[in-house]
This record gives structure tokens, C-alpha cells and sequence, in this order.
């Protein structure tokens, strides 16, 4: 690995887990449920196969107190957690087993005697620089230099933490030029047009979510007649002139919906190929997302541990997926959203989805001067996401801070990125928790 462009303390730490891994026949391992956790899973599975381990993968949603007590009874010896622990430092700190964290989130405290690794511990944003697959790969080489063919499920998790949108960063550079050199990747140009069956794809498309096409057939249609393309036609196979028409026709719907500019940009990023895959990074993360959205993200790992079968069942699971989300959108649309001085807000107790609406309301559908927060309550605690844009940040909003502060004060917890966070509280003081996150943000826009 190379110590000239990856900080010595973080070879320092990946070298101890790689010594606390060797010295134990089973590894328990914990994870996230999305497609960066699925990828961060995968690929240390795979790690831990070629190195003749036994273990175990749990996914979770989310890290929280119910989830570590289940850490904390399960009689491992050495466990490794992924995309998942920075909140819960000090408790894992506090276990006797071997314990490797590989986090990306907000540092919140120092580990005292775990094995910690994050990116921001190195000075390095973990929101836009390095993900869970991202450290999970990186312990992958520090364990076998023969292990690089794995950097391709890494872009998988780049991809869905959306940490390539506006260039690689950081960490994820190194990764980019090895796996370009080494020919595991090679760069797609950028396109608002989704790859595969233009039809189907179009009316499951929400990013760029496209009102008036986006989960209507008969909108679909008439924008492929419009750019004289086959309603057949895959991606792959328009000609110059029709991928010109097509993509000038959902630019222009996508001003006239008032979609902000920097969100068109990144929508015409560069797109990552994964050789042994035969896909882009995108489409495998959003395989890996429909897996953990239905609640089978042991489907995921096993796709991303190879197996043929199961890479197959992922497709079916994120067809299902998308069109849930896809009607989640249309009554978010619908309904709207209720607005407050400083943030915007919806009720997904119905829909689920919680997350994915909320990111693709904050992007396409919400007024993109107020963060976006989404509310399930199908559950006690109540689930809680939000999500902003850079250029909110650059006003000084931090949904890390903001997340924790509001959920807390009602007896919750949360907890994240400046940019994308979540959290939980009691289902009956959501309003009480709304109020106060509303004030919070009004006081990071300086109001």
C-alpha cells in the first residue's frame, strides 16, 4: 500500500486489524444495510474466504441500542464492524472481544483500546472521501496485495454514498487510479439517459426523477416518440442523434420542473465500468439497494461475493424496490410536503422508503433553500431522515450536528453526515423533535 498517499496512521491501524483478524479462526461480522454497508460486507467476506476464515454477516439498519445489545451477546471472539459504529465508540470500547470499526461517519469520540478506522480521524471527509467500502477495501489489500480485483464492489459503495458525484476525493482517489491502471475499471461518459430497457428504466427513473415521466407509461411513451427512439430501444443502443434528442428532452423537463442547475451537473457525471461485472458502479449499487430496501441484503452479500444465482434474485428485488419507491414519489408529489420557517417535512409511515424519498425530494421535487427531513412512525422509535445540498452547507448547515442535537433533546439519538443524516425518537414527541430541529437550523443559517 502506498504510505505517500495514504496517511501512516491509517496503515498503522489496518495493519493491527489485519494482525487481530489473523489471530482468530471466526470473524463476526456487522454491517449496513444499503448499498455502501452491502458492498463493505462483500468485500471483507470475500477478504475473510480467501484467507480461510469462518464468519458470520448480521446487516442492520441502523446502529443503535437494541442492535449492540445483540453485538454484545454474540460469544465472538473478534468482530468487525462496517459503514456502522461511530456513534458507539465508547460502548465497543468497553467490550472484551477483539473489535475493528471501519466507519465513515462523524468521529464522536476516540477509541481507547478498539481497532478504529474512519476517515476523518486521518483529516479526511468521510462524506465526500472515503465510505464504508472504501475502508473495508482498504483493509481488504492490507490483508492481501492480491485482493485489488475487489476494488470494483468498492465503486459499488462509492456510488451509493454518491461520494463520486462531483470527482473522486481523498481516499477514493487512490482507489480510482490503482483500479484505472490495474484495468479493473474504466470510465463511462456521463449521461441523463438510465442504462438498459429505455421503457422500463424511464418509469422507474428518479435520479433524475422526471415529473410527468418518472412512473407514468403513457409519459414515457410520448417522450421516446418525441425523440424518434424505439420504445424497445436499450440504451446501449441509440444512435448519436437519438441519445442527443432524448437526453436535450429530459434536460429541458427537467428545467421547466426548476430542478437546480448543480443538480443537473451532477447528473451528467462520469460513470465508473466494472470489468468483471460488466455493469457500472451505479447499477450494481442500486442491485445491492434493492436487496437491504426489501430486507434481503444477505441476497446482496452473496451477489457481491460472486454467486451468479443470487446476483439474479437482486435484480428481481430491485425492480420491486424501485417501483415501491416509484409510487412513494408520485403521492409525495401529490401530497406535497408541510413547510416550517427553516425545513420541510413528510410523513412516510406509510410508503417506507424514508431515506431514498428523501434524497430524491431534496433533489427534485422540495424547495432546495430548506433541508428535507422524512418521518416514519409505522414503529416506535420513530425513524427520521434528512438530507441538504452543498450549497446549504456552504450556509453553514450541518445535518450531523442538527440530527443529533434535535433527537436527543427529546430523547432520541441521530447522527450522520453534514450533508445526509438520520436518527430516531419517540413516535409521540415527533412535532416537539420537528420544533426544535426547525430552531436549530435557524440558528446554523444564522436567521
Amino acid at each position: 500500500m502506498d504510505d505517500t498517499v495514504l496517511p501512516s496512521k491509517l496503515l498503522t491501524t489496518l495493519s493491527h486489524a489485519v494482525g487481530m483478524v489473523n489471530s482468530h479462526d471466526f470473524i463476526q461480522v456487522y454491517s449496513h444495510y444499503d448499498a455502501d454497508g452491502i458492498s463493505a460486507a462483500s468485500i471483507i467476506a470475500r477478504t475473510l474466504v480467501r484467507a480461510g476464515k469462518e464468519f458470520r454477516v448480521t446487516l442492520f439498519t441502523s446502529l443503535d441500542d437494541a442492535n449492540m445489545e445483540i453485538i454484545r451477546n454474540s460469544g465472538a471472539e473478534c468482530i468487525i464492524i462496517s459503514d456502522l459504529g461511530a456513534s458507539y465508540i465508547e460502548q465497543l470500547d468497553a467490550l472484551e472481544c477483539d473489535v475493528i470499526v471501519l466507519d465513515h461517519h462523524t468521529v464522536e469520540k476516540q477509541a481507547k483500546r478498539i481497532c478504529y478506522a474512519n476517515p476523518h480521524l486521518y483529516g479526511i471527509d468521510g462524506m465526500t472521501s472515503g465510505c464504508g467500502a472504501t475502508m473495508a477495501f482498504l483493509f481488504s489489500i492490507a490483508m492481501s496485495k492480491k485482493n485489488w480485483d475487489l476494488v470494483q464492489i468498492a465503486f459499488a459503495g462509492i456510488a451509493g454514498d454518491k461520494q463520486h458525484i462531483n470527482g473522486m476525493k481523498g481516499l477514493n482517489i487512490y482507489l480510482y487510479e490503482e483500479a484505472l491502471e490495474r484495468g479493473h475499471i474504466s470510465l463511462m461518459e456521463g449521461s441523463m439517459i438510465p442504462s438498459g430497457q429505455l421503457t422500463s428504466k424511464l418509469y422507474l427513473s428518479t435520479s433524475p426523477y422526471i415529473a410527468g415521466v418518472s412512473g407514468s407509461a403513457e409519459g414515457v411513451a410520448k417522450l421516446l416518440d418525441s425523440a424518434g427512439v424505439g420504445r424497445e430501444k436499450y440504451c446501449k443502443d441509440l444512435t448519436k442523434d437519438e441519445r442527443r434528442k432524448l437526453s436535450s428532452l429530459i434536460t429541458l423537463k427537467l428545467i421547466e420542473q426548476e430542478v437546480p442547475l448543480q443538480t443537473m451537473y451532477e447528473l451528467s457525471r462520469a460513470r465508473y465500468h466494472l470489468k468483471d461485472w460488466n455493469m457500472d458502479a451505479e447499477t450494481l449499487a442500486s442491485l445491492f439497494d434493492g436487496c437491504g430496501r426489501q430486507g434481503l441484503g444477505g441476497v446482496g452479500v452473496s451477489a457481491g461475493m460472486g454467486d451468479a444465482k443470487s446476483l439474479s434474485e437482486a435484480e428481481g428485488l430491485e425492480n420491486v424496490s424501485k417501483t415501491q419507491i416509484i409510487e412513494g414519489v408520485l403521492s409525495l408529489q401529490k401530497n406535497g410536503l408541510n413547510i416550517m420557517n427553516n425545513i420541510q417535512w413528510f410523513d412516510s409511515s406509510t410508503s417506507g422508503f424514508t431515506g431514498m424519498l428523501c434524497g430524491i425530494a431534496m433533489q427534485f421535487i422540495s424547495d432546495p433553500s430548506k433541508p428535507t427531513i422524512g418521518i416514519n412512525r409505522s414503529e416506535d422509535p420513530a425513524k427520521i431522515s434528512s438530507r441538504a445540498t452543498f450549497d446549504l452547507l456552504e450556509k453553514g448547515v450541518d445535518l450531523s450536528a442538527a440530527m443529533k442535537e434535535a433527537c436527543a433533546s427529546v430523547g432520541g439519538a441521530g447522527g450522520g453526515h453534514k450533508i445526509a443524516s438520520g436518527g430516531s425518537c419517540p413516535a409521540d414527541r415527533c412535532e416537539e423533535f420537528l420544533l426544535n430541529l426547525d430552531s436549530i437550523i435557524e440558528k446554523q443559517l444564522g436567521h
